[in-house]
């Protein structure tokens, strides 16, 4: 606790001394006016002669303790004027809960904490908090990002709590505090101190230890009183690339086009420098990665935090245009790893965001498959596409031949083909081939069919359906699937699944639930958008925008036939275990023996790869590209969501005002000795 008071009104408190305490001393000089009257003896009256010598002007000033007390109860109330106030850190209740931040934000350097990150400041302030608790207070320490985990369940010892903090690793993850708050309330029911006394505790002190960029703030509730410790400065500065695309196209499948958008998250306006670097995959050094120049471009960036009028000023005035996206071109042959960074980095506080990759899968002209007796819109689609090989044959043709050599085959109008190749893409309108898990579901052998159904929801994150918008999608009549449980749902029905990803084997089912001409999807600009995303998926094995590129906490789903591809090329059955390399660290991964396989959350930005080499996941790209975790910019006035108070003084430090204390301690009682020494006119 700093008691070293700060005045906030000096000026006004000395002005105000200097013209009463004069105003005091001069009652004290003046000389009273008596009445003269005759009397037969002064003997009695000696004091009263000491009076009137005291009230002479030109007398010396004697001793006087009224005049003392009225003197410092005058000093006292101009003190009080003056408003002086104290910081001091409030001190941990009975019953705490530290809920600290260790998102991607969280890892900003901000200059007044000397080097040292926002997650950093943090913990050291919550071990502050940890130190005040009063014997047999217990609390908890919750770390949370867009997950939540309890580091340290409820205890008095205050080392086990310290250390724990110590533990809390940063990541590069989002902000959600819903989580936390709901696994706080959990934890708090199970406090073991209510539940062996029996007592019913009092609300528990809440500290948020964040900057407040949470993404949930409007779902924020939780019991107890909450306290939010804001964490960073208004001076962070920071250049963020926020968006970043990469494209091949099917005409010319050696180039490649390279599109980011970047954002000044700082106080000023700065000009950076983006260079693009590209390192090729070499089959022969899956493991390492050697960037290599291909293009430089710069941007001119105006500050986010900027308002429109700010923006209008700016280029008036000062003749500063903001240009916040780079483009490039380039011809690619092999596979590869391109990336873009930023190179101003003079006051960027956060490098998470710096730089974004992508993996880009090798050149390949697709060639495709139609099975259709007919179909005018999948036939006008395929044609509009470019494909280097597109063939359409009818049913017949197709039984009897059983071609294999096509990267997708496409069965339309219903048509359940009675064989498959080996292996493959394959993509069913209206039908599921025979001898799969997923199939029709059937009532005394007969399919089921759904009448007029529209789209309940879908997975918008899939490469398949990223960008679509599936809301206005009716259909006339549909099957009814049996999913097993390893199949991917990917568009819900109001009466049941629409289309389902499946693998099986070496082989990759796309089925849509419905003929393609009982519906208005033809009609819809989703449908020429999906095939496209459809086609990239199953022949690539990804979509071509971002391949391969995750967000911080993903766990990357990688198929059984990607696994065994990776066996095979090694000449063993299958693999038991892979080891996984990246920003943060290397580990051993065990591979469960059946079912498709997901990598553990990738919490670090970087480029990841595995060994032994998973085809289609030679690398595995995580970029933040998030704006909320970009933008440094504290929130301070108030806590995430409202819930709770503000503490937004230096530091976690509150201010104490102590004029009324001054007041109620101080002039109070020494106005009631002076009344005394008045009233029973007490001398020195």
């Amino acid at each position: 606790m700093t008691w070293l008071p700060h005045f906030l009104n000096p000026l006004s408190a000395a002005l105000a001394a200097a013209a009463a305490v004069p105003l005091l001393l001069l009652l004290y000089f003046l000389k009273l006016r008596r009445m003269e009257m005759p009397v037969a003896s002064t003997l009695l009256w000696r004091k009263a002669i000491q009076d009137l010598q005291v009230n002479s002007p030109f007398q010396k000033l004697r001793r006087n303790l009224l005049l003392l007390l009225q003197l410092l109860l005058l000093l006292l109330l101009c003190l009080a004027f003056s408003r002086p106030v104290t910081f001091y850190t409030p001190g941990a209740g009975k019953v705490s809960v530290i809920l600290i931040d260790r998102s991607a934000s969280m890892n900003a350097t901000d200059p007044a904490y000397k080097g040292r990150s926002r997650l950093d400041e943090a913990k050291r302030q919550a071990k502050d908090l940890v130190d005040s608790m009063d014997r047999g207070a217990t609390a908890m320490v919750i770390a949370f990002d867009d997950k939540a985990e309890t580091v340290q369940p409820f205890t008095s010892d205050a080392v086990a709590l310290k250390s724990a903090i110590d533990s809390i690793a940063p990541t590069d993850r989002k902000t959600r505090l819903k989580l936390a708050y709901q696994l706080a309330e959990a934890q708090m029911n199970v406090d073991p101190l209510r539940i062996q006394t029996g007592v019913v505790q009092e609300e528990p002190d809440v500290y948020v230890f964040s900057d407040g960029r949470v993404l949930d703030a409007a779902d924020l509730a939780v019991r107890g009183n909450v306290q939010y410790r804001p964490i960073g400065t208004d001076q962070a500065g920071n250049i963020a690339i926020v968006a970043m695309s990469a494209k091949r196209n099917y005409e010319r499948p050696t180039e490649v086009q390279v599109f980011a958008r970047l954002a000044d998250f700082g106080p000023d306006p700065v000009k950076a420098d983006v260079e693009l670097r590209v390192s090729p995959i070499d089959p022969a050094d899956p493991g390492h990665d050697h960037f290599q120049l291909r293009g430089a471009a710069s941007v001119d960036l105006l500050p986010e935090r900027w308002t429109e009028q700010e923006r209008q000023k700016a280029e008036q005035d000062q003749d500063l245009h903001e240009r916040d996206s780079v483009e490039f071109t380039l011809d690619l042959t092999t596979a590869a790893v391109i990336r873009v960074e930023q190179k101003q980095k003079d006051g960027d506080c956060l490098a998470a965001d710096d730089s974004a990759a992508v993996a880009v899968p090798p050149p390949k002209p697709l060639s495709v498959l139609l099975v259709t007796d007919g179909d005018y819109f999948l036939e006008r689609m395929i044609s509009s596409l470019n494909l280097k090989n597109a063939v359409v044959i009818t049913p017949q043709q197709y039984e009897a031949t059983i071609p294999a050599n096509y990267d997708v085959i496409i069965f339309d109008r219903a048509y359940t083909p009675p064989r498959l190749p080996p292996a493959g893409n394959f993509m069913y309108f209206g039908s599921v081939a025979p001898g799969l898990k997923l199939k029709p579901f059937t009532e005394d052998g007969k399919t089921v069919m759904l009448d007029s159904t529209g789209v309940l929801d879908w997975k918008r994150d899939h490469p398949i359906l990223k960008n679509l918008a599936l809301n206005r999608l009716r259909v006339q009549e549909a099957e009814k699937l049996d999913v097993p449980a390893d199949a991917e749902v990917l568009v819900e029905g109001v009466k049941g699944p629409l289309i389902v990803l499946d693998h099986e084997g070496k082989s990759t089912h796309l089925v849509m639930a419905f003929d393609l001409l009982q519906s208005d999807w033809p009609t819809q600009p989703s449908f020429p958008l999906f095939m496209y995303n459809a086609l990239q998926f199953l022949a690539v094995g990804t979509d071509l925008g971002l391949s391969q590129s995750y967000d911080p906490g993903s766990t990357p789903r990688i198929p059984r036939v990607n696994l065994t591809q990776a066996a095979d090329a090694l000449g063993v059955s299958e693999l038991k275990s892979i080891r996984l390399n990246g920003p943060d660290g290397s580990r051993e991964i065990a591979i469960p023996p059946t079912g498709d396989f997901a990598l553990p959350a990738l919490n670090k930005v970087g480029v990841y790869t595995t060994d032994p080499v998973i085809p289609q996941f030679e690398r595995i790209v995580v970029n933040l590209l998030d704006s909320n975790e970009s933008n440094l910019l504290p929130l301070t006035d108030k806590a995430p969501g409202g819930v709770g108070t503000a503490i937004a003084s230096t530091g976690s430090r509150s201010r104490l005002d102590l004029w009324w204390w001054i007041v109620a301690c101080c002039a109070l009682p020494l106005l009631l000795v002076e009344w005394y020494v008045y009233t029973r006119r007490v001398h020195l």
